[in-house]
């Protein structure tokens, strides 16, 4: 569960994309190494970031920001 300040941080959809081809390169990285066990642990937090950023995350619209003065 992504906290107020957590989904302030990846409103921009750049460091939520970097953030995801980050844990699933690690992930491919562990695989080759020949690390299954770190190989799922970076899978999960692939799945996480995936669920959490993608799916679950609500965008700001513009009904949602304050009013420019």
């Amino acid at each position: 569960m992504l906290t107020e300040s957590d989904r302030a941080f990846f409103r921009p959809k750049w460091r939520r994309v970097v953030v995801t081809l980050f844990c699933v390169a690690w992930a491919i990285l562990e695989w080759v190494s020949n690390e299954p066990i770190w190989a799922m642990v970076a899978a999960g937090i692939t799945l996480y970031c995936l669920w959490n950023f993608f799916y679950k995350f609500e965008e700001e619209t513009d009904e949602d920001s304050p009013p420019i003065s």
